[in-house]
């Protein structure tokens, strides 16, 4: 992004991308979680390119040692949300093993199209909310004995659920929801034995932000429609009106007469 125009209004895409390197970031190590949040929390809260700018300033774009900045050229949208995701490359990981122990696969990683996962006396999560896939179809197959599993998915992801269980089972909550067009299919099999595997579907970090921040600007403009001061709290009726008795010196001055009449 250019300095030279910083009073430009960023649009939704601006800090989409100012949030990909920073989700980038956190992965790579180069920010922690503290910093990542209050980092994306700037990004969604800001208007401008000037307070878009400093955020990723001192971030590599992961490809290249200058600090990335945020285009003023506007490029044409992908079709579809799904169609940089499904990328068909080489998968980031294959298996998982947790044995009085658990494990983690989440971020930004790459779905291969099997990934096998055990545990047993231990548990793991698989969150593929972030996740690129290396095809339209992924098999997630997870053996869980006397342990357990959860598989994350993001919405618009079709997820078929083909696990046995005994003594455990398979949470087929998250079936029969259709799938948004052009994203991958997820489909979860494998054994549970005194154990269970659980799917749930759940927004990104960013995205609840993002809701978030939707909805405090949402209150704002109800209250600037109002007429009131979008800063401005709920008065006191003290305030209003010092002199207008509240319900404890009310309260007050019937105790003090049942003294007085008692005395």
């Amino acid at each position: 992004m250019t300095d030279d125009a910083p009073e430009l209004r960023a649009s939704d895409a601006d800090r989409e991308r100012v949030a990909e390197v920073l989700r980038d970031a956190l992965a790579e190590g180069r920010l922690d979680m503290t910093e990542f949040e209050e980092r994306l929390d700037a990004t969604y809260r800001a208007r401008t390119y000037g307070e878009l700018a400093p955020i990723t300033r001192d971030l590599p774009d992961g490809t290249a040692v200058v600090a990335p900045k945020v285009s003023m050229t506007k490029e044409p949208a992908a079709t579809g949300d799904w169609a940089g995701r499904i990328t068909g490359g080489e998968p980031s990981s294959t298996w998982a093993v947790a044995v009085m122990s658990g494990f983690q696969r989440k971020g930004r990683w790459t779905v291969p199209r099997r990934f096998n996962s055990f545990a047993f006396w231990g548990g793991g999560d698989i969150d593929l909310r972030e996740a690129n896939f290396a095809d339209g179809e992924v098999v997630i197959n997870c053996v869980a004995i006397m342990g357990g599993m959860n598989v994350i998915v993001p919405p618009g992801v079709e997820v078929i659920v083909r696990g046995i269980g005994i003594m455990g089972g398979f949470d087929h909550n998250e079936e029969g929801v259709p799938g948004d067009p052009g994203a991958p299919r997820v489909i979860v099999t494998g054994f549970a034995f005194w154990g269970g595997v659980g799917v749930e579907r759940k927004l990104t970090r960013a995205e609840k932000l993002r809701i978030k921040e939707e909805r405090r600007q949402e209150k704002l403009e109800r209250r600037q429609s109002r007429g009131r001061d979008p800063l401005e709290r709920d008065s006191d009726p003290r305030e209003l009106d010092p002199s207008r008795p509240t319900f404890h010196d009310l309260h007050g001055d019937r105790r003090e007469r049942e003294r007085r009449r008692d005395s």
